[in-house]
């Protein structure tokens, strides 16, 4: 089924699928030790015991993503392209970890504009701005503008909401390759040379994770969260059902959004929501619900997996 779906041997997707795996989690294993160390969360749910691991795994693991991808999936520019933004969105994270002084929101908000403007630009490109209605058999196609400005609003808000989910020992990376898992499926309808590529991104992650299960040695950072969000939203768009981000996403959406909303509200309009819940949610679970950390990932990861299992039993 696999070399029907994707025009290439099984051994090739097999291939691919190890080497990528075998790439991220040796370079994890003999480079960790060059990453820049963490020096804690003030303000983050025992975000102390982070102090002095390596930061900024996701160097690593995303160049093992670009190498791999290059090299296995057959090529295409569109794809290319993908891969290059990934990497340019991995770069601004990780010099951000390195930095001694952390870089301002509004510059960090400039360059996921750039990024998110060239990615949704290059989509419409390549594959035109019609999406489906989730569940149902229906399509409608956008003017070209808007389907952009629609996926700049997609991109940026899912770089920065699995950014935010970064804050557990495996949290942020389950949750991840369980919607991007969800779009694969939905992808190899639509593109199964872009599902490769999810599938090459999933084994890099899954060899991260064998790092930072909990207790963790070492952290994704900026370079690891922002390049998966960034690739989760180029999967949602190529799976031709971008709305379903919504659904595929959600427990992100609600764990690292609320954050973000709730800061804006009381920065911008001086209003105040959410007292007596923290956030991002699982601080909340941990703090005040008094959940242990693989608990929170584990029930975190229980909910996405069924909603994502609902949605597609719908969908596919």
């Amino acid at each position: 089924m696999l070399s029907t779906l994707f025009g290439e041997s099984k051994i090739m997707i097999l291939l691919g699928v190890l080497a990528a795996f075998a790439l991220s989690f040796l370079g994890i294993r003999f480079g960790q030790n060059s990453l820049p160390h963490d020096g804690g969360r003030k303000f983050a749910v025992n975000g102390e015991l982070s102090r002095g691991k390596p930061r900024g795994a996701g160097l690593i693991f995303v160049a093992a993503f670009a190498i791999c991808g290059i090299l296995f999936v057959p090529f295409t520019a569109e794809n290319l392209i993908y891969i290059l933004l990934v990497v340019g969105g991995m770069l601004s994270g990780y010099l951000d970890d390195a930095s001694e002084k952390p870089w301002g929101e509004y510059k960090k908000g400039l360059i996921d504009l750039i990024i998110a403007l060239a990615g949704s630009f290059t989509y419409v490109n390549f594959n035109g701005s019609t999406i489906a209605i989730p569940f149902t058999s229906l399509s409608v196609e956008l003017p070209r503008w808007l389907y952009i400005l629609l996926g700049v609003v997609l991109i940026w808000a899912s770089i920065n909401v699995t950014n935010c989910t970064d804050g557990v020992d495996g949290l942020s990376g389950t949750l991840s390759m369980i919607t991007m898992g969800s779009f694969v499926l939905l992808c190899t309808k639509t593109d199964p040379s872009f599902a490769f590529l999810s599938g090459i991104m999933i084994a890099v992650i899954l060899a991260y994770q064998w790092f930072n299960a909990s207790p963790s040695i070492l952290m994704m950072g900026d370079a690891g969260s922002r390049a998966m969000g960034l690739f989760i939203a180029f999967a949602a768009m190529k799976s031709g059902n971008p709305l379903l981000y919504l659904v595929l996403a959600l427990v992100m959406i609600l764990d690292g959004g609320l954050g973000l909303v709730k800061i804006s509200l009381k920065r911008f309009l001086k209003i105040s929501i959410l007292k007596n819940t923290r956030t991002p949610l699982h601080d909340h679970a941990r703090k005040n619900k008094g959940w242990s950390d693989p608990q929170t990932v584990y029930r975190f990861a229980i909910i996405q997996a069924v909603l994502c299992f609902a949605a597609l039993a719908l969908t596919l």
